[in-house]
C-alpha cells in the first residue's frame, strides 16, 4: 500500500463559488502530501473529485452531466461526488456508474483523513449536525492560481427565501482569527500577492471570544500586523458583502476600517440582488434601501475617488412586477457600478420562494437582459475612467501571465509579456508580482495596458 501511496493520480474540477475553490485547494494540498500527482487528463486519473455548487438548477446539472461523462470516460476511477449540488440532489449522483461516494457539503473535510483510494467511511465525527456546527480543518499553503482565497466563515443563518445555501452549507460558523492570519502569512511567504477574502455571509463572521468582533474588525487585524511588511507589495480583496455590512448600524465601523487598510484594494462586491423594497422583503433580506447604499458609496469615494463597485443582481423573482423591476433600474443607474453579476430567479427545491407562484422563465430572462444592458454601459464608461488614469498595479493570473485584474478589479491584458524585460523576477513571470503598468486602449472590454 506504501508503494500505492507514492504513485496514484488524481483529477480535480470545481464548480461554484470561491470557497469551493479554496476546499478544493486543500484536499489538492492533502493528496499530494500523499504522493498523488494532479493531472488534467481524467482518463488517467485513479481518483476524481467533483466539487459542486447548487445555486441554479444549471449548476446541479453541469455537475451530474461531468461526473457522468467521467465515469463512461475513465470508469476504473473512484469518483467522489461532494460539494453543494451532492447535498441537494445526492440520488441524482449515487445512481451514476464510477461514482465511489456521494459526500454532503459539511462532511467534505473527511476527505482530509485519510487516502482516497482506501477511504471507506465518509461520515463525519458527530454525523451531519455535528459537522455543521464546527468550522470544518480546511487550510491551504498555496494555490493553483495567482490570487488565492482565504476562507474566514461557512455557512449562512439569514435564510433568505430563495437561497438553497443553509440547506447545503448549514448554519453560520466563523473560523479562528489566529488561523486565518497564519494563512496569510503562508500565502505572502509562498509568493502570492493579492488575497482574496472569502466566505458564505461575511457579515456574520464573528470572533468567537465573545467580544463581538465582526469581519470589520479581522481586516483591522490583518492589515495591522500585515501591512508594515508589505503594504505596496501586495494586496486583499473582499468577496461579497452582504449591503447591510456598510449601512445601517456597520456603516460607520466599515467606513473608519475601508479608509485606514493599507492593503485593500478599491472595489468592493454587493449582494444587492434587487433595488426594489417589496422585492427585498419576499426574499427575506436584510433590512437596506438604495439611498442607504448610496449615501454608503458617495462617504467612501471620499477616500477612494476611482472605485470598483460590483453587485449580484437576481432579477424574476417570484412576483417581480414591471414597476419593482424598474426600482432596480433605477438603483443601478445612481449607484457608480462597474460590473454585475446578473441572474435569471431559478426555483431551488426546499426553499420558500419556490413555493411561491413563479413568473415564466421568458420574462425571468428578459428583466435580467434589460439590467444586463444598462451594465454594459456602465462597465465601458468605467473603463473610459481607467483610460485617464497615469498607472495602475495588475496581478496577472500565473494560468496566462497576460491577463488579470487592477486594483479597480478590471479586466487588464498586458500587451507584450516579453516587456516585462529580461530581468523580471521569478514571481513575475509566474504571475504573482504586483506589475505597475500604464493604461494604452480599450479592446472587447479589456484594458489593454503595458510596463510602468
Amino acid at each position: 500500500m506504501q508503494e500505492l501511496k507514492k504513485s496514484f493520480k488524481f483529477y480535480v474540477i470545481t464548480y461554484g463559488c470561491r470557497v469551493n475553490q479554496y476546499e478544493t485547494q486543500s484536499i489538492r494540498e492533502w493528496w499530494m502530501s500523499l504522493g498523488g500527482v494532479e493531472t488534467e487528463d481524467p482518463a488517467e486519473a485513479d481518483v476524481i473529485f467533483i466539487d459542486s455548487c447548487a445555486v441554479t438548477a444549471e449548476a446541479v446539472a453541469d455537475a451530474r452531466q461531468m461526473a457522468r461523462k467521467l465515469g463512461r470516460l475513465n470508469p476504473q476511477a473512484r469518483i467522489f461526488a461532494a460539494g453543494c449540488a451532492a447535498t441537494a440532489a445526492p440520488e441524482d449522483f449515487r445512481q451514476l456508474p464510477g461514482v465511489a461516494a456521494v459526500i454532503p457539503q459539511v462532511q467534505k473535510f473527511v476527505l482530509l483523513s485519510g487516502h482516497p483510494l482506501e477511504l471507506s467511511d465518509f461520515s463525519a465525527p458527530g454525523g451531519e449536525e455535528g459537522a455543521a456546527r464546527s468550522f470544518a480543518p480546511f487550510s491551504i499553503s498555496s494555490f493553483k492560481r495567482a490570487r488565492p482565497v482565504i476562507k474566514v466563515q461557512d455557512g449562512c443563518s439569514q435564510g433568505c427565501a430563495y437561497c438553497i445555501i443553509p440547506l447545503t452549507r448549514g448554519p453560520s460558523r466563523s473560523r479562528p482569527v489566529e488561523d486565518i492570519v497564519a494563512e496569510a502569512h503562508r500565502l505572502l511567504a509562498s509568493g502570492h500577492r493579492e488575497i482574496l477574502l472569502s466566505g458564505v455571509n461575511l457579515r456574520q463572521f464573528h470572533s468567537g471570544s465573545g467580544d463581538g468582533r465582526n469581519f470589520w474588525s479581522l481586516l483591522r487585524r490583518l492589515d495591522s500586523e500585515l501591512a508594515p511588511e508589505w503594504a505596496g507589495r501586495a494586496r486583499f480583496r473582499l468577496s461579497s458583502l452582504d449591503p447591510a455590512q456598510v449601512t445601517g448600524s456597520m456603516g460607520t465601523e466599515c467606513l473608519e476600517t475601508l479608509e485606514g487598510c493599507r492593503m485593500l484594494c478599491p472595489q468592493l462586491h454587493l449582494s444587492l440582488q434587487s433595488g426594489s423594497p417589496t422585492v427585498l422583503a419576499r426574499m427575506a433580506r436584510s433590512p437596506y434601501s438604495p439611498e442607504n447604499i448610496a449615501d454608503s458609496v458617495a462617504k467612501m469615494r471620499r477616500f477612494w475617488p476611482v472605485m470598483g463597485l460590483g453587485a449580484d443582481i437576481l432579477m424574476g423573482f417570484p412576483g417581480e412586477t414591471e414597476a419593482e423591476t424598474e426600482e432596480t433600474l433605477a438603483m443601478l443607474r445612481v449607484l457608480p457600478m462597474t460590473y454585475a453579476h446578473v441572474f435569471p430567479y431559478s426555483e431551488r427545491p426546499g426553499t420558500r420562494a419556490a413555493t411561491l407562484p413563479q413568473l415564466p422563465k421568458k420574462v425571468r430572462q428578459e428583466h435580467a437582459a434589460r439590467v444586463r444592458s444598462l451594465m454594459a454601459e456602465k462597465k465601458a464608461a468605467f473603463l473610459g475612467v481607467q483610460m485617464g488614469l497615469p498607472e495602475m498595479w495588475v496581478a496577472f493570473d500565473s494560468a496566462d501571465a497576460r491577463h488579470g485584474n487592477n486594483e479597480y478589479f478590471v479586466d487588464c491584458r498586458l500587451e507584450r509579456p516579453e516587456a516585462l524585460g529580461e530581468n523580471a523576477s521569478p514571481l513575475a513571470e509566474q504571475g504573482r508580482e504586483l506589475i505597475k503598468v500604464k493604461p494604452l486602449r480599450i479592446e472587447k472590454n479589456l484594458l489593454i495596458v503595458r510596463p510602468a
